[in-house]
């Protein structure tokens, strides 16, 4: 779990899933080598490639480097893409990621003016909190492997189609999925409508069980509130349009349909019980000769159920040599999240073999209505309630370049280094006395570094 919800919401949005081999052909236009590089990006809007003369394998390897400042959430990740290309525009596709995650990783706690003690999510020991510091858990400690297969081929003149299979496993996280899309081609292959589905199963395994909803957290050894293991499903539905304006426009438009269900809080985070007045966290009466917490949490609880609508536009631009790719997506929840990203790349060729891509990502939303800071002592508990920063109103910006070339024997490498800032805020009506002096959003600046090789045989 500490994976799939603390990096990979971040970094899957970061990295644009660049470093993927291109299909090396010879496009009959610049639209169609548009249409080549925008499919790419997108699996299941994928159109035919040309037919191969011999069945021959591109492989692309890349290395990932994810690190937040403070020594928070540092992440390396190795990745394997394989791809077999047979005769008759068939494609198999196999990859497989390797993430190791090391660091510290906010927990929901508010910073107080005193030392603080947490028992840690398995319930076996506790740690301590410093004085005005962002309460954090230091055990953020996981590997994931991750495994991905899919095959492509026509059906028919004016058919394509794709399935595929998924499956990660964690420490404390497990999942499997299957996902199938179909697209056909209109107005001499100037127009492609395209759709796919996913279906998911996750089983969420924590030490120690999941705690029920807006409970206390309490002694080490004491899991009288732990359930046992959870599990959450997702299916994903998308439509879309890919259109060749003239010979230097492509167009795409995506809408996608999200449901998930089950077990979707996160176990690890937590709330601070605080003072109506001052908006301190209270303390809490210790058992004597027993660790445990020295103030009030509840464990955080959110719905059963998420409902998203997402909406993606994508232009490419075609001038003299350089590509300019633009994007912007609106997603929009029943949590009442509403998302913005617009995404901007402009790709400039050196000489014959290398290019230099500038990057720049702005991205923002609302929170969750049933976000809170933290909760008053004497009121009512909420049905849901998270002080997960995740779910908060932030704003956050990527900005970086990608150098890369391609060798005399026709191998692809490329670099891309990239700085990420996030900043949010809490709503002003949610802040209780000396909260308005504290910092209760925890802001987050990385570093992001790629390199990728790509190879034929």
């Amino acid at each position: 779990m500490a994976v799939a919800d603390s990096v990979v919401a971040v970094v899957a949005v970061i990295n644009q899933k660049e470093g993927n081999p291109v299909i090396k052909k010879k496009p009959k236009s610049v639209s169609k080598a548009l249409a080549t590089a925008t499919c790419a990006l997108l699996g299941t809007t994928a159109m035919p490639v040309q037919a191969q003369e011999e069945p021959a394998w591109e492989f692309n390897t890349a290395l990932l480097y994810y690190g937040e400042d403070d020594d928070r959430v540092q992440d390396v990740s190795i990745a394997l893409l394989a791809r077999r290309l047979f005769a008759d525009d068939k494609i198999l596709t196999l990859g497989l990621t390797v993430d190791s995650l090391t660091g510290a990783t906010p927990v929901g706690a508010a910073p107080l003016d005193v030392v603080q003690t947490i028992t840690r999510p398995s319930g076996n020991s506790t740690y301590d909190v410093a004085p005005d510091t962002l309460p954090l858990d230091d055990t953020f400690l996981d590997t994931r492997y991750a495994f991905n297969a899919s095959w492509q081929q026509p059906l028919g003149r004016l058919y394509n189609g794709n399935v595929g299979i998924s499956f990660s496993k964690e420490y404390d996280y497990v999942h499997s999925g299957v996902n199938a899309g179909i697209s056909r081609d209109f107005n001499k292959k100037n127009t492609t409508v395209s759709l796919g589905f996913a279906l998911s199963k996750d089983d969420i395994e924590p030490i120690g069980g999941t705690p029920m909803a807006l409970t206390p957290m309490l002694d080490v050894g004491d899991l009288s509130n732990r359930l046992g293991n959870e599990t959450k499903d997702v299916v994903d539905l998308l439509f879309g349009v890919t259109q060749v304006i003239s010979r230097n426009l492509l167009v795409q438009v995506n809408y996608s349909y999200s449901d998930s269900s089950g077990y979707l809080s996160d176990p690890f985070k937590i709330l601070s019980v605080v003072d109506p007045i001052t908006g301190d966290t209270l303390p809490r009466v210790p058992t004597p000769g027993v660790d445990g917490p020295s103030h009030q949490f509840l464990f955080e609880g959110r719905p059963d159920e998420r409902v998203k609508h997402s909406l993606y536009t994508q232009a490419k631009y075609y001038m003299s040599g350089k590509v300019l790719d633009i994007s912007y997506r609106y997603m929009t929840d029943d949590w009442d999240i509403d998302s913005y990203t617009v995404d901007a790349r402009l790709k400039f060729p050196i000489g014959n073999s290398s290019y230099i891509e500038p990057h720049v990502r702005f991205y923002t939303q609302t929170e969750a209505n049933f976000y809170r800071a933290t909760l008053s002592a004497g009121e009512p508990l909420p049905m849901f309630a998270s002080a997960d920063y995740r779910l908060g109103n932030f704003d956050a910006l990527t900005a970086g370049a990608k150098y890369g070339w391609k060798t005399g024997s026709g191998h692809d490498i490329s670099f891309r280094l990239e700085y990420y800032m996030q900043d949010g805020d809490v709503p002003s009506g949610q802040l209780i006395g000396n909260q308005l002096q504290r910092d209760m959003y925890p802001g987050l600046n990385a570093i992001i570094f790629n390199f990728s090789y790509g190879f034929g045989l």
